[in-house]
C-alpha cells in the first residue's frame, strides 16, 4: 500500500486529522526490520544527524509531526506521531534512548556500535566529518495507526 492510501484510511477513522500533513520515509538502514519493529511498537525512537538535515535543506522533525513509515519497497507500514525531539551530541545518547530505539539487545553499547558505523558512512557520503561531538536529532514517537482496531 502507498503512503497516501494508508493516510486516507487513518483520516477516515480519525477525521480530526484530515487537515494535518505528513512525511513518508523509510529508515536509513535495515528498512524492513526497523519498520517492523515500529509497527510492533518496539521501536519508539530514532536518531538522525543534525548536519544531514542542514546539508539537505530539510526541516528538523518537531513534536506533533506525523510520519508514514515505509519499508524497503516504499510500501506504507504504519503511521507515527512525534512526541519529543531534542538535539544533543552523539556522545550524550542515553541508555533510555538506546532502549527505545528497540534494536539489537537494546543496550547503549549496541546502539553506539551500529550508529557510529551508520553515521560515519552517511556523513562521509555527504562530505561532512563525523565524530562523537556531532549534533544528533533524537526523536521519540508513538505508533498511531494501525492501532489494533478495525482499520
Amino acid at each position: 500500500m502507498k503512503a497516501d492510501e494508508l493516510w486516507k484510511r487513518f483520516t477516515k477513522k480519525y477525521p480530526d486529522y484530515k487537515e494535518e500533513t505528513y512525511e513518508a520515509w523509510s529508515y536509513g538502514a535495515a528498512e524492513d526490520k526497523l519498520a517492523d519493529l515500529t509497527l510492533k511498537g518496539i521501536k519508539t525512537a530514532t536518531t538522525s544527524g543534525y548536519a544531514l538535515y542542514e546539508a539537505e535543506g530539510e526541516p528538523v522533525p518537531k513534536e506533533g509531526d506525523f510520519s508514514v513509515i515505509l519499508d524497503g519497497q516504499d510500501q506504507a507500514v504504519c503511521i507515527i506521531r512525534t512526541t519529543k525531539v531534542y538535539v544533543q551530541p552523539f556522545s550524550e545518547a542515553s541508555e533510555r534512548h538506546a532502549y527505545k530505539e528497540g534494536e539489537g539487545d537494546r543496550t547503549l553499547a549496541y546502539w553506539r556500535d551500529v550508529h557510529i558505523e551508520f553515521f560515519e558512512t552517511f556523513y562521509q557520503e555527504a562530505g561532512i566529518p563525523f565524530n562523537e561531538d556531532a549534533l544528533m536529532v533524537y526523536e521519540e514517537f508513538e505508533k498511531v495507526f494501525p492501532d489494533g482496531g478495525t482499520e
